[in-house]
């Protein structure tokens, strides 16, 4: 079913690029460039299918039960334009192919010593016989990753300048899930694409695993009343779940619920926070009004001045001082 999709898609991109990307890039006497249009053409094709999927998802839920309702969404728009700019670039595929050639030569380089790295399938018997399983794994290895690099986010000092953008949304959405500093997408691209290198994820399956996991934080992002319940939220993250991570009491690093997909990482290394029927309101409190309220381009400069201020000690951390969660039943 895997390849059945993968297969798919390739026909669809290639299709696209042969009635409409190439006799533009013939008609202008830019066919030099047919290869790299092509390669840029199929993470651009693959961003509009994530954003695609997860606005027929999300958007229908939000409008359903929304947690809250404002007037104003400027703060939402901009968080839109966080997302088209995220996922038409589609970070995690780029550096995920850009890793794949240095993997290579590395490979090559330690066959020619005589040891042939291992991989997940090569590990376990039986797994490359059963795509599936092999699949699940894939998710759950890179799920568990996740959760560190979405921890570490928060507990260290320069990372969390750059993370604080995240956080500074007061008007939680699907959309907010891209709402990124570019040094932080960056550093995350690399951390998933090298992962998924680590443990031999098949490049036909690695776009799946990020269309997989950008719909689930989408949805954990989203503004709307919905949990799993008791033993639900449990297996899989909730957009109550996730709400409880964003509340101003839960930034920095007194961060909680960390998970993107599985609540088990919170639940074995203890930063879960289960309480139930409560949807706190969003935000940070130490965040300066640029982070909340500025444009795309405000917002990445105030960052970049943030995370020097941390590296070069120019910047201390505020003690955080809230009185209330300000909960919303």
């Amino acid at each position: 079913m895997l390849d059945t999709i993968s297969r798919g898609y390739d026909s669809f991109t290639s299709f696209l690029f042969q009635n409409g990307v190439q006799p533009l890039l013939y008609a202008f006497g830019m066919m030099e460039w047919e290869e790299d249009a092509f390669a840029w053409m199929d993470f651009i094709v693959f961003g509009v299918i994530q954003v695609l999927v997860v606005v027929a998802i999300c958007r229908p839920l939000e409008a359903w039960r929304p947690v809250e309702r404002w007037d104003d969404r400027r703060v939402v728009w901009t968080d839109v334009t966080y997302t088209l700019l995220a996922r038409l670039g589609v970070l995690p595929l780029i550096a995920f192919v850009l890793l794949a050639g240095f993997q290579a030569q590395f490979d090559g380089w330690l066959t020619d010593m005589g040891w042939v790295p291992p991989t997940l399938e090569t590990l376990i018997p039986g797994l490359d016989s059963r795509p599936l399983l092999a699949f699940a794994l894939y998710v759950l290895i890179i799920d568990f990753g996740e959760y560190w690099r979405h921890r570490l986010q928060h507990t260290l000092p320069w990372w969390w300048a750059l993370h604080s953008i995240h956080h500074a949304q007061e008007k939680m959405t699907f959309w907010t899930d891209d709402r990124n500093h570019v040094i932080d997408d960056v550093i995350a691209a690399l951390w998933v694409g090298g992962l998924a290198l680590l443990i031999g994820v098949p490049p036909g399956q690695f776009p799946l695993i990020i269309l997989v996991m950008r719909v689930a934080e989408s949805l954990s992002h989203a503004n709307v009343r919905l949990s799993f319940g008791a033993i639900g939220e449990r297996l899989l993250v909730s957009p109550r779940f996730h709400r409880f991570h964003h509340g101003v009491l839960s930034a920095g690093d007194e961060g909680r619920n960390y998970a993107v997909l599985f609540p088990v990482w919170d639940m074995i290394f203890r930063t879960g926070d289960f309480r139930r029927d409560q949807f706190p309101r969003t935000g940070d409190p130490e965040a300066p009004a640029s982070l909340v309220h500025g444009g795309w381009w405000r917002q990445q400069v105030d960052g970049t001045r943030r995370l020097l201020g941390v590296l070069f000690g120019t910047r201390k951390r505020v003690a955080r001082a809230v009185d209330a969660p300000g909960t919303r039943t």
